[in-house]
């Protein structure tokens, strides 16, 4: 019984270190492409970080992962079938997400209420035929490859790095987070309570985190 534990334990590390880099790449993929679309659109590139430190925009991230767990439990691979799933999964982390942020930092980052078909504004036909695409994409050209992150999971290297990565993104998350909290305070003329407040004034002041954010509005 020992030994088996210890087997599914490891198997349990494997699979959050894989579930984490498959955040890590579909973060950094759903900023360029953000970054690719605002640039045809406006002409000049334009930050979409949903975070403070990286290139990163962590709804595609969540969306990744959505589709490697849904699709690792679904073993049908029709098309139709996979764009149909997507459409429903990618629109629905979208609304959440969308929800999420509204509900705890009063901000908005996406709007489709001009849209046909929107719901709410956090999610539209359009947008979910988007994520269609995107599930059928995951399939065809990134589930293969899974077995290479396995694969390079098995080197000590890649561990101490993923270990390191992982740490650094739960203090970027967090400080995100927080930073963002401080701003909705700081507009609603709160006053810092504490030194760390004092220290998120100083260092997350308005015109960097609008600089960063450039897409929220407040709500």
């Amino acid at each position: 019984m020992e030994k088996q534990s210890k087997i599914d334990w490891r198997k349990l590390k494997k699979e959050l270190a894989i579930i984490f880099w498959i955040f890590m790449i579909g973060s950094l993929l759903g900023y360029i492409y953000e970054m690719t679309v605002v640039l045809f659109q406006k002409g000049h590139f334009e930050s979409r970080q949903g975070v403070i430190y990286g290139p990163l925009t962590p709804v595609y991230g969540i969306g990744g992962i959505i589709y490697y767990i849904t699709f690792k439990l679904i073993k049908t691979r029709n098309k139709v079938n996979v764009f149909f799933i997507s459409m429903l999964l990618g629109g629905t982390t979208e609304y959440i997400c969308s929800y999420v942020q509204e509900m705890v930092f009063h901000t908005i980052s996406w709007d489709y209420s001009y849209l046909m078909f929107d719901l709410n504004g956090r999610t539209s036909l359009l947008h979910c035929t988007y994520w269609g695409i995107a599930g059928i994409l995951y399939i065809t050209f990134i589930e293969p490859y899974i077995y290479k992150i396995e694969e390079g999971l098995k080197r000590h290297a890649t561990q101490i790095i993923t270990v390191c990565l992982a740490i650094f993104m739960v203090f970027n998350i967090n400080i995100s987070w927080v930073a963002a909290e401080r701003q909705r305070d700081r507009r609603n003329n709160i006053e810092p309570k504490n030194r760390f407040e004092q220290f998120l004034d100083k260092h997350y002041p308005d015109e960097y985190m609008d600089k960063i954010f450039s897409n929220k509005k407040n709500k």
